[in-house]
């Protein structure tokens, strides 16, 4: 079971989480509880550190940014003990995640869980602080960047042979589209690893990417549901071969992108690795990529990074143009972009010309496409992203057919 931080945000949400897992435990299973840190803890500490210092260390803000979790983890375990339940805390150390040495976005390699093993053993609820761990080389607390959280507990359901991973949050489930932008979006009853996947990657924020890799490679099903209803939520498992396959399962967006454009580009060999394995190095996630055909000899290439790497893109790009030759550099900050996902994609022509169709009725103009075999994404401006979501959500009929699928 895991809660983030707006379902631990104060006293009295902590004792309505401890309730639910002790509801868990009362049932006869095992629990596991992975907390995040309260509300917005986490801002505050790196507001505290920039008060503090211009460039803190990452090491020194690791081990600030880990203080947030070991206190929601200590008082959960409180709450339970007030109810009656022998609860155990852990830090991501104590519980045996181990990771690489990339501080504050750190990977997990291993983990350890004799320790949470031997605790349950005992009858214990085991509560492990989210978002953490500790570095395999030098022993030193990591944190996993953002979402950590939801990594910590898919990697420890996956460790321990859980039967579920519960992710509970301040929303019901899995939609359509989000509910902010498209209110006539529903909760979709369950989707595959692969659709989430996609989902995630192209803007969905109700979990996070790592987690529902993790899931996907080692087989976790995964139950996304409200902290405070007691609905059921959005399965979220591998493909089988009695489900039915949504042609188009849902819509994802992001508003926070930038299109970077190098023109003139040698069209020679080595040339489009040397770009991105600078970009690489500079751990800048690079997302479409697009090159045209060369003529004389030279080609233009763009592709999009987060909007909050653009500034870092530029600087790693320029530190080689004297090895690349390029002629300019063009960045775009005003872009988004707009996905459907369905696992049906793959039997189902024309989805691709009526994404494209209803886009141009709208008279939103496509500045980049990528595809894969269940997804489609199309980048545009961004003052077209809410546009385009709504639309779509229109023309592919989504309320009602995730109305069908929930008949599986």
């Amino acid at each position: 079971m895991k809660f983030g931080g707006s379902s631990v945000a104060d006293a009295e949400k902590i004792k309505n989480v401890a309730g639910r897992i002790a509801a868990a435990r009362e049932t006869g299973d095992d629990v596991v509880a992975v907390v995040s840190a309260r509300g917005k803890t986490t801002d505050g500490l790196v507001a505290l550190a920039q008060e503090i210092s211009p460039s803190p260390k990452p090491r020194e803000m690791d081990m600030l940014l880990s203080t947030g979790e070991r206190i929601s983890c200590a008082l959960m375990a409180m709450a339970l003990h007030d109810l009656g339940h022998e609860a155990e805390s852990f830090t991501g150390s104590q519980a045996g995640i181990l990771t690489d040495a990339a501080h504050t976005k750190a990977k997990i390699v291993e983990i350890r869980a004799d320790r949470l093993r031997n605790s349950l053993d005992t009858g214990n609820i085991v509560l492990v602080a989210g978002f953490q761990g500790m570095s395999m080389d030098g022993h030193n607390v990591t944190t996993l960047g953002r979402g950590g959280s939801d990594t910590t507990a898919v990697a420890l359901a996956a460790a321990l042979d859980a039967d579920v991973c519960e992710i509970y949050t301040d929303v019901t489930g899995v939609f359509t589209a989000d509910p902010r932008v498209e209110p006539a979006a529903v909760k979709l009853p369950r989707v595959t690893h692969e659709e989430m996947l996609e989902m995630a990657a192209s803007g969905s924020r109700v979990l996070a990417l790592r987690s529902v890799e993790f899931a996907r490679n080692y087989d976790v099903p995964l139950h996304v549901r409200s902290s405070f209803l007691p609905d059921e939520g959005t399965w979220i498992t591998k493909e089988s071969p009695d489900m039915e396959q949504a042609i188009v399962s849902g819509i994802a967006h992001k508003s926070d992108e930038a299109k970077v454009t190098i023109t003139r580009v040698p069209d020679t060999p080595g040339v489009a690795a040397a770009l991105f394995t600078a970009l690489a190095d500079a751990l800048i996630n690079v997302d479409t990529i697009i090159q045209n055909v060369g003529t004389d000899d030279h080609a233009d290439v763009s592709f999009t990074v987060p909007l909050d790497e653009l500034k870092r893109t530029i600087e790693a790009v320029e530190g080689i143009r004297g090895d690349l030759k390029f002629e300019d550099l063009r960045a775009d900050d005003q872009i988004g972009k707009v996905t459907l996902v369905g696992a049906g994609m793959k039997s189902n022509p024309g989805i691709a010309a009526k994404m494209f169709r209803v886009l141009a009725d709208q008279g939103i103009n496509m500045q980049m496409i990528d595809t894969s075999t269940i997804r489609i994404t199309a980048v545009i401006d961004r003052r077209d992203v809410e546009r385009a979501v709504r639309a779509l959500h229109d023309a592919f009929d989504l309320t009602s057919e995730a109305v069908r699928r929930g008949n599986v």
